[in-house]
């Protein structure tokens, strides 16, 4: 692969679709002056259309564009131009790996022509893919295709039916219908100056075949952010651009394969998966006194189901992507059927945390575009990923959410008008749920700070995956108010689940920063929480990963060297000495970002 098209198109994309969310914005009367207040024209409405400044809208955009303009009031013009550009970017991306993969149901591609250097493949097939995306406007569309001068208007349709049909097996990433991102799909697609046309011409078909191309995408992206806030005091905004940095294959391969392969070879010494390693190290011979405590904590068998890896800083999915091979192997090698493994490795096998939204739905997409490599089929399986991006938890209205959850069906006596009464007392607050809920929320109100470092005991693993189901199943089975309570608690309630889980491999490549450029939040939690790691997030992830790996599990990170020689990292190298065993060390033949040694 070569990264260099990479480096040249992500940035100057980032740029390109920021301008271009910026101007959907500003046609729907919502922007900001230079000092960055936002600015909200009045909605007026004239019969079918709705007038928003100077430009002119159907009616049916009002609620969308009210979505809008209260993210903007919440979050601020600016985090809503990043997150709406990221949020197209990532999925054209998406599209155009499926594309060249041929993983689109329709069989055409919907970004180019592969013969046609500035064409849609899809517009010369309307019948065909109207057919699979958009049946009930198929006539509609074939008979504006037969007028010949409406194909930025058909292709635009198509191209959000693709989205909507693509949010059943990846709903992190594409949403349902009526998204308020839509409004934002940049103009003139089909133009030979489109936005489009950097994603296809920039990028050579050849640099798609390999998903990793995903994570290059992400770094470069968001180069020109990581370099505007390195050398600064970072806020909690930008914490994911100052400390993310995709990880070479060959040292992602070192560390899964000597954490979840070594964990499958201490019970399976003779396992064919030992020849499939490249990067794997033997154990050193140990002493018989050794080999005695090294049996006690090895378990005598292994179901590959009951393997759990995390990455608690997992990115763009490269080392997970990993992690899925070599777990790939132990199923082949354990007999199970070939179709049957990619669900199984992503539902009971990986799991992700970043703080990082984008991350995050990239790093899911990912790991889905692998399993769709082995299971055609994958996409209607409706598979539960767990991989998150980490939330926030202080925006909640948790009041009247657990009202309208009705998880103990206190709504079934009294009248409707108890249920929308401002003084109506909470119900069941004394409950397991509600103070399991309670205690989970308070935990995440600094997430996007904090992520993975926060603790959950262990003790709230079982509580947490049962009320988790329960969730679930008001999701799907409630009534409309608990649907949406439902799925607002979610997120809280499935993050907690996988912090309190304890994993058989912790494997990551965590971010870096030291005391001196956290903010006050950050360096507060450290101080109280990681006391003997507080220098550098590196080294309180280090802790961290003891902390979540099973006794007889094994960690891996790449790291710098600071934690083995600095005085400020003395009561951690005592504590890693007295308590913890080192397999394997290796000092790294180069320098990382900043000029600073590395060591895995």
């Amino acid at each position: 692969m070569n990264t260099n098209n990479i480096k040249k198109y992500a940035p100057q994309a980032r740029n390109q679709f920021r301008d271009a969310v910026i101007q959907k914005l500003t046609t729907l009367g919502i922007s900001a002056d230079k000092k960055g207040n936002l600015q909200i024209a009045d909605a007026e409405l004239v019969g079918e259309t709705v007038r928003y400044g100077q430009f002119d809208y159907p009616k049916s955009t009002l609620t969308r564009r009210d979505r809008l303009v209260k993210r903007a009031r919440e979050q601020g013009f600016d985090v809503l131009v990043e997150h709406c550009a990221y949020t197209w970017f990532n999925r054209l991306c998406a599209i155009r790996y499926m594309e060249i993969h041929g993983y689109l149901d329709h069989g055409f591609r919907m970004l180019s022509h592969p013969d046609n250097p500035t064409g849609f493949e899809v517009l010369d097939h309307v019948p065909e893919v109207a057919e699979a995306l958009l049946p009930e406007k198929k006539a509609q569309l074939v008979e504006m295709k037969l007028s010949g001068n409406q194909d930025e208007a058909i292709y635009r349709e198509l191209l959000l039916a693709q989205c909507h049909a693509l949010h059943r097996a990846m709903p992190f990433l594409f949403e349902a219908v009526d998204d308020e991102a839509e409004l934002l799909l940049p103009d003139n697609l089909t133009r030979t100056d489109s936005i489009l046309r950097g994603l296809v011409d920039g990028i050579p078909e050849e640099d798609w075949q390999e998903v990793e191309v995903i994570g290059w995408l992400y770094q470069f992206y968001i180069s020109e952010k990581k370099d505007a806030v390195i050398g600064k005091v970072v806020k909690s905004e930008d914490i994911p651009a100052a400390t993310q940095l995709f990880t070479p294959n060959w040292i992602v391969q070192y560390l899964v394969q000597n954490s979840v392969g070594r964990q499958w070879l201490q019970t399976y010494p003779d396992s064919p998966l030992k020849g499939k390693m490249d990067y794997y190290i033997e154990p050193a011979e140990q002493t018989p006194e050794v080999q005695a405590q090294l049996a006690a904590i090895t378990p005598a068998s292994i179901e590959p189901e009951s393997i759990k890896v995390l990455d608690p800083a997992c990115g763009s999915g490269h080392i997970l992507i990993e992690a899925y091979n070599v777990l790939k192997n132990i199923y082949e090698e354990r007999g199970y059927r070939a179709r049957d493994i990619p669900q199984l490795i992503l539902e009971n096998n990986i799991f992700g945390l970043d703080i990082d939204d984008r991350a995050a739905q990239l790093s899911g997409f990912a790991l889905l575009m692998m399993a769709r490599q082995d299971d055609r089929r994958i996409f209607t399986r409706d598979v539960r990923l767990n991989i998150v991006s980490l939330q926030e938890s202080l925006h909640l209205d948790i009041a009247k959410l657990w009202q309208q959850l009705n998880f103990h069906q206190q709504n079934q006596t009294g009248s409707m008008g108890d249920m929308f009464a401002e003084n109506t007392a909470l119900p069941h607050t004394d409950s397991a749920e509600y103070q399991l809920l309670m205690r989970t929320l308070k935990r995440f109100v600094n997430a996007k700070t904090l992520g993975s470092l926060i603790q959950v005991p262990q003790e709230e693993e079982a509580a947490l995956k049962a009320f988790l189901d329960a969730l679930y199943r008001l999701e799907q089975e409630g009534d409309f108010q608990q649907k949406a309570a439902a799925k607002a608690f979610i997120p809280y309630i499935q993050q907690a689940w996988i912090l309190a889980q304890r994993y058989d491999a912790v494997v990551a490549n965590p971010p870096y920063m030291g005391s001196n450029w956290m903010n006050e939040m950050l360096k507060v939690y450290a101080k109280r929480y990681f006391p003997n790691s507080k220098s550098d997030l590196f080294s309180m992830f280090i802790e961290q990963s003891f902390f979540m790996v099973k006794k007889g599990g094994n960690a891996g990170l790449i790291v710098m060297e600071a934690w083995m020689f600095l005085a400020s990292y003395e009561k951690l190298r005592i504590d890693i000495i007295n308590n913890k065993n080192i397999h394997d060390l290796i000092h790294m033949p180069y320098e990382g970002k900043g000029k600073t040694p590395l060591g895995i």
